[in-house]
């Protein structure tokens, strides 16, 4: 069986002023279909960086991502944005609501951008904002919602075109343990439940046992555990 996502031999090098600095030297890696995968490291391990790698987001220096067959690299720009609309949900860790839409529409607004019109399914939209502990909350924009229920929002989103991937950037880590448990556990039932293909990216051990399997970063690396400092077993479910 191929691998649903693959990463090879990625590099990518960030310019700061005259200052070339290195964020990935050569990662590779496969991610099977319907796995949930952790990324974890300390802050400045490249895990970010991946991240935009891996949703397409910007393009590597050398090597290339995989995805469901298809090779970002051989990708134009255009095609990329199709894929994902059609393939990816995002979960950024600042949210990225519109201000002026209430959670509803910015929900909703998924949709719209990926073009789905009509045929809403609502009894899935009802049932996403049910476990996310929304329903009550759909007609308040966010600034009238604390950051647990934005980044719920965010996460509802991401998972309502019912994407084969889901990334998720740090999704907990503006959150306090209760808004955590409720977007790790989503994440979990939606890998689970629903099939959906999760790649987390965190620094914490404690919501990267929410995973199947982890890979440690550090310095732009994939790494064994022993050698990632904020690693500890004792978290693990």
């Amino acid at each position: 069986m191929g691998a649903f996502i693959e990463a090879v031999e990625l590099c990518k090098t960030y310019r700061v002023g005259k200052v070339e600095v290195p964020a990935l030297r050569g990662i590779s890696f496969n991610v099977q279909k319907g796995e949930f995968v952790s990324v974890v490291g300390p802050s400045g391990s490249g895990k970010s960086t991946l991240f935009y790698l891996l949703g397409g987001l910007t393009r590597a220096d050398s090597g290339h991502v995989t995805v469901d067959g298809d090779d970002f690299a051989q990708l134009t720009d255009a095609e990329r944005t199709r894929m994902r609309k059609r393939k990816i949900g995002f979960v950024f860790q600042k949210f990225n609501l519109l201000p002026t839409l209430d959670a509803r529409s910015n929900i909703e607004i998924a949709r719209d951008i990926a073009g789905v019109n009509g045929n809403h399914d609502k009894e899935y939209f009802d049932k996403i904002v049910g476990l996310l502990g929304l329903t009550q909350r759909l007609h308040h924009r966010p600034s009238e919602l604390s950051g647990g229920e934005q980044q719920r929002v965010a996460l509802a989103r991401a998972l309502i075109n019912k994407p084969a991937i889901v990334l998720a950037d740090e999704p907990t880590g503006n959150l306090d343990s209760k808004n955590s448990e409720i977007v790790l556990n989503m994440l979990r039932h939606s890998n689970r439940e629903l099939g959906q293909t999760v790649l987390m990216i965190t620094h914490n051990p404690e919501a990267a046992s929410y995973g199947d399997r982890m890979i440690h970063m550090r310095d732009g690396q994939i790494v064994a555990p022993e050698q990632d400092p904020q690693w500890n077993p004792h978290t693990a479910h």
